[in-house]
């Protein structure tokens, strides 16, 4: 590589030089496979439900495998990326998810295609903390944080044009090409990461890894999701096997998080320190209950429209729009205005601001009017998470111990994932809304109509755990922490990663 490429004194690449284009260019191709697959999924559900038979716990299971094998790896993706190399645990998360998603397409029947959402879960476990990890290790440290705001709003473009793209596709092709998409994508990013990105790998001691922990998480996560999805028709047998298992297997993963922190064998995937701050474990609590209203309005949403509402793909996908540009729009300011007056009444207000455009939701019956009752709604409500998610994420990393900043957010992300797993596992059946309801605009909009109140009650639950706990100082200049890296968007559908995440940080 020439070095006036390069950043002559620390070797690395700067973002106004052409590798350096190229290494964002793989990046955000990489990163907006998982994100395009995310927001496409949930407008072809009711589709998918109607060409399989499918009863409306396939369909949970085809959004939540996929959410139960990534947040079950991730962590544990970040620390093979360290140890084998970013760049080719990288390649191979893009390869497999793409292989994944193949198998998605060709599904014969459900099935099948919970199988492969799984497998795609894998391959996203992989290829999301390799993505900025790669812009972490590549880029000169002056330049970094352009490199890693481009990413993030590139990204943010990626979710905005996503469930647009998925529903013209799904109209247009059928929803198998939602899945399809995904190979000509990930070609192009294995091409280009073959080519132009640099092989980095963390050089220091290793440890192993928590492999057994991987399991033991991914298995509480699927006893538990198993229960809450099966129990309104599922064999009680197995609803019950199911929990005890998912409850067994998680008292197993913090017995031997324990036995691993204490130094005990590999490096553990969850060190249970980084709980000894008491504002990190609140936090998460609001973490979790936040993401777990906001999982069931997303999976729910874009299928009310479509069944009740009677929209298209194509509209009821880009229903969500003016979420994903309010984030795109106002998180850079709402993370300065929570570093200079504080996170805490900023994330309150958020909290119920998103609360009541939740809460305008149940004015979307049959024949609802985008203009009139959907638009409102989803305004309201990004405007209000549009306070939220950047504090949110300032707030874990402020409130981690400095020698478990590196985890801190990887820990909050698969907190926040989880939740909405959970949710989206446990609120519906809960509601009436099982079997063939999505085939019953009555039945499957009062359903709808609950979980959405029980959605705004989890985030005015939120509202008053933050306004309780949270310090008005957590964020002032002279602590001594990092600051968040997604100052041009958020996901909404998991706080973002920052760099350093791994599980053996």
């Amino acid at each position: 590589m020439p070095s006036d490429q390069v950043d002559t004194a620390t070797g690395r690449l700067t973002l106004s030089t052409a590798p350096g284009r190229w290494v964002l260019t793989a990046t955000v191709l990489g990163s907006s496979l998982a994100m395009l697959d995310a927001t496409i999924v949930n407008v072809a559900l009711p589709r998918i439900g109607r060409d399989f038979g499918a009863s409306l716990a396939g369909l949970q299971w085809t959004v939540n495998a996929y959410t139960l094998t990534l947040a079950g790896l991730i962590l544990l993706g970040g620390s093979l990326g360290d140890r084998f190399g970013r760049r080719r645990v990288f390649q191979i998360g893009v390869i497999w998810f793409a292989l994944a998603s193949a198998l998605c397409g060709g599904a014969s029947d459900i099935g099948v295609l919970v199988t492969a959402r799984a497998l795609q879960g894998i391959g996203g476990a992989l290829l999301t903390p390799g993505a900025l990890a790669i812009i972490q290790s590549s880029f000169d440290p002056a330049d970094r944080s352009r490199a890693i705001g481009a990413w993030s709003g590139l990204g943010g473009v990626a979710g905005a044009i996503g469930p647009f793209l998925g529903g013209w596709l799904i109209a247009a092709a059928g929803w198998r090409w939602a899945f399809l998409l995904n190979l000509p994508l990930a070609a192009l990013v294995v091409a280009v990461a073959a080519r132009h990105v640099p092989e980095s790998r963390d050089e220091s001691e290793h440890h192993g890894f928590d492999v057994l922990g991987a399991v033991l998480a991914a298995a509480a996560l699927a006893g538990v999701t198993y229960a809450l999805t099966e129990a309104p028709s599922g064999p009680a047998a197995a609803v019950v096997v199911a929990a005890v298992l998912g409850v067994a297997s998680g008292v197993a993963f913090v017995l031997v998080e324990r036995r691993r922190s204490a130094g005990h064998g590999p490096s553990p995937m969850l060190p249970l320190g980084v709980f000894g701050s008491r504002q990190f474990t609140a936090v998460n609590i609001v973490t979790f209950i936040v993401y777990g209203g906001m999982g069931v309005q997303f999976f729910l949403l874009v299928v009310d429209l479509q069944v009740v509402a009677g929209y298209s793909p194509i509209v009821a996908g880009t229903a969500l729009l003016p979420v994903t540009i309010l984030m795109l729009l106002l998180s850079a300011r709402a993370g300065a205005l929570a570093q200079r007056f504080g996170p805490r009444y900023l994330m309150t207000g958020g909290l119920i601001v998103a609360a009541a455009g939740m809460t305008l939701t149940l004015r979307i019956g049959p024949h609802a009017s985008y203009v009139a009752d959907v638009l409102p709604a989803t305004v309201v409500f990004g405007l209000g998470l549009s306070g939220v998610v950047a504090p949110l994420t300032a707030t874990v990393l402020a409130t981690a111990d400095l020698r478990h900043a590196g985890v801190a957010s990887g820990v909050n992300n698969a907190v926040a994932r989880a939740a909405g797993l959970l949710a989206v596992a446990g609120i519906p059946p809960a509601v009436g809304l099982r079997g063939t309801a999505y085939n019953d605009p009555a039945v499957f909009g009062h359903g709808f109509h609950t979980a959405m109140a029980i959605a705004a009650v989890l985030l005015l639950v939120g509202a008053v755990l933050t306004f309780l706990i949270v310090h008005d100082d957590v964020l002032s200049p002279d602590q001594a922490t990092a600051s968040p890296e997604c100052e041009y968007n958020c996901p909404v559908g998991a706080p973002p990663l920052e760099p350093g995440t791994a599980a053996n940080a």
